[in-house]
């Protein structure tokens, strides 16, 4: 989840199949909160309910992100033949080939194997020194876990779907440092709480608060598939989290054992 480095480079059209709201934020600091939603086909412009699928009107910008995510992915999932056959084009790519592609990433690797893989992904999206410049750019203060938040609502929506800044308490301080995602497009589409651990919480939480010096928290809600992510807030360790003791989506995930207490795939076997 770490695009911060091309966001210079994107054209204006890109957004013209979005809706912008502006709110006051900060007006002291002349600071701007930006909520965005979603290209979502649903009629009511939200996502769907819980057991339902939600459906999406993507564009090419949507496409060109779920395609360089994949490619980058498909390397540490792709069997032989797959590698061997040809390549899809940027735009053959959609969210169920990312979310596929992720899947295969799963397969006979661990926990923290999985994780390793995101990173590498994340790391390899990066010009050189990025970190560093991100560390001098963005020091771990309110002002740049606020604005973190707001770049956030904007450029992944791809990924997460429809959300929004809010208020949240770090340290007894209150900041608009949170992201709430209304319903995770990842999870949804996966149906994996694995998935989502693995795939996407630690390793994002892990980026941030390692290589970028931003801690971040992402506090995923199994119950109704929303999400908080709380930029400024370090994330406790892994054994300490609710996730850990998490169980499997019995009936809509496919590889999981509704047997087990705790999803399997957050051993660290």
């Amino acid at each position: 989840m770490v695009l911060l480095s091309n966001i210079q480079t994107l054209p204006y059209s890109c957004f013209n199949n979005y809706t912008f709201y502006r709110s006051q934020w900060q007006s002291q600091r002349g600071c701007v909160g930006i909520g965005i939603r979603c290209g979502i086909a649903e009629p009511s412009g939200e996502p769907a309910p819980l057991g339902q699928k939600t459906k999406y009107n993507d564009g090419l910008f949507e496409k060109a992100f779920m395609t360089l995510f994949a490619r980058k992915m498909e390397k540490f999932g792709a069997s032989k033949k797959e590698s061997d056959e040809k390549k899809k084009g940027w735009f053959d790519y959609d969210y169920d080939s990312f979310v596929d592609v992720s899947r295969k990433v799963m397969q006979g690797r661990s926990r923290l194997q999985q994780q390793q893989v995101v990173r590498e992904v994340l790391m390899s999206m990066l010009p050189p020194g990025a970190p560093a410049q991100f560390r001098k750019l963005f020091p771990p203060t309110k002002w740049a876990a606020e604005f973190n938040a707001a770049i956030t609502v904007p450029f992944f929506f791809w990924l997460v779907g429809p959300s929004e800044v809010v208020e949240v308490e770090v340290d007894g301080v209150k900041q608009k440092s949170g992201v709430h995602i209304k319903k995770c497009r990842y999870l949804e589409n996966s149906g994996c709480v694995g998935m989502c651990v693995n795939m996407c919480k630690i390793p994002t939480q892990d980026f941030f608060t390692n290589e970028f010096g931003l801690p971040l928290t992402m506090n995923p809600n199994f119950e109704d598939m929303s999400c908080e992510m709380v930029y400024g807030q370090v994330p406790p360790p892994f054994e300490e989290d609710p996730v850990s003791k998490q169980p499997c989506y019995a009936d809509i995930c496919t590889i999981a054992n509704p047997n087990s207490i705790v999803c399997p795939k957050l051993s660290a076997n």
